[in-house]
């Protein structure tokens, strides 16, 4: 980085065509699913919006890794100035804090149907009796008895926490651990300690999200539990599925990490982007614990 006067120059980088692709990708993940859900909720035969999810899955991915590589192949060529790393800081930062607002509105949702609504369509309060809409209707958490039980059949039973959902747990909470090894391999300029421990944590997310995929197919085949189950379906899929795909995006910036590390990229003193993935899984980590507690253990 040449300087002038004292003063750095702070790089500004050329036109890209990623951002587009992103968004299309975004676009194209979004749609796609939301066809799904569509064709699930109808009974519809048709792959169409599988294909769509995935063909924008790629697009995505392949968004990402190019992106990636791009910042990667500027900070080795020593493009970045103090302020530009500090500018990554910050970004990451409020990036997270996004996430935490997105979050904490799924569980306001929750808290909100589970605190008054539930009740105020059973009649309790100011808001007047629902017997003449749903006389077998109880207001009771979870809602294995739905208002509308022909349209919306409550599922037979919930999860149990104390099985997969604590599994999962004692796996994020272990990954957060490796992960946090891993950094003092970083700093003590330790590379095998840093890739043994990364590894394991990117073994740990890949397991949590083989055993949240067979917790699904278990909820959707066995219990009934599904985005059609009511209100309590609807939210656990809600506030746990957001949940997966955050620990998917965050398994693929750990792996880059991962293998970034192999190449030796990091050191002490220049390894923001391995903290920053290593920000965003404690993170992940953390929305796991709120919704153990508040889906699964109270929930059930």
């Amino acid at each position: 980085m040449s300087t002038q006067d004292g003063y750095q120059e702070y790089y500004v980088p050329h036109n890209s065509k990623l951002p587009i692709f992103a968004s299309l990708g975004i676009f194209l993940t979004v749609y796609g699913m939301g066809n799904m859900f569509n064709e699930m909720t109808q009974g519809v035969d048709s792959s169409f919006g599988e294909i769509v999810f995935l063909v924008g899955s790629f697009v995505m991915a392949a968004t990402l890794f190019g992106w990636f590589s791009t910042v990667i192949r500027e900070n080795h060529e020593k493009l970045y100035s103090d302020q530009m790393n500090r500018s990554f800081v910050w970004g990451m930062s409020w990036f997270i804090f996004s996430e935490v607002m997105f979050f904490a509105a799924f569980f306001g949702a929750l808290f909100y149907i589970r605190v008054f609504v539930v009740d105020w369509i059973g009649g309790v309060g100011d808001r007047g009796p629902s017997d003449m809409l749903w006389p077998n209707y109880e207001p009771h958490w979870p809602l294995l008895n739905t208002p509308n039980p022909e349209q919306f059949p409550g599922p037979t039973e919930t999860i149990s926490p104390w099985g997969l959902p604590l599994l999962n747990t004692i796996l994020l909470v272990s990954s957060s651990f490796t992960v946090t090894f891993a950094h003092h391999g970083i700093k003590e300029g330790n590379r095998k300690k840093l890739v043994n421990w990364l590894g394991a944590t990117v073994a740990l997310g890949l397991i949590f999200l083989v055993v949240q995929g067979y917790e699904y197919y278990h909820a959707y085949t066995a219990l009934g539990l599904t985005l059609g189950s009511g209100i309590f379906g609807t939210t656990f899929f809600m506030l746990t599925g957001f949940h997966g795909a955050h620990v998917t995006l965050g398994t693929f910036m750990l792996i880059v990490m991962l293998g970034r590390a192999i190449k030796g990229h990091f050191t002490a003193d220049d390894c923001f982007g391995f903290e920053a993935a290593a920000w965003y899984w404690h993170f992940v980590d953390v929305v796991w614990l709120g919704l153990f507690v508040f889906v699964y253990v109270l929930g059930s």
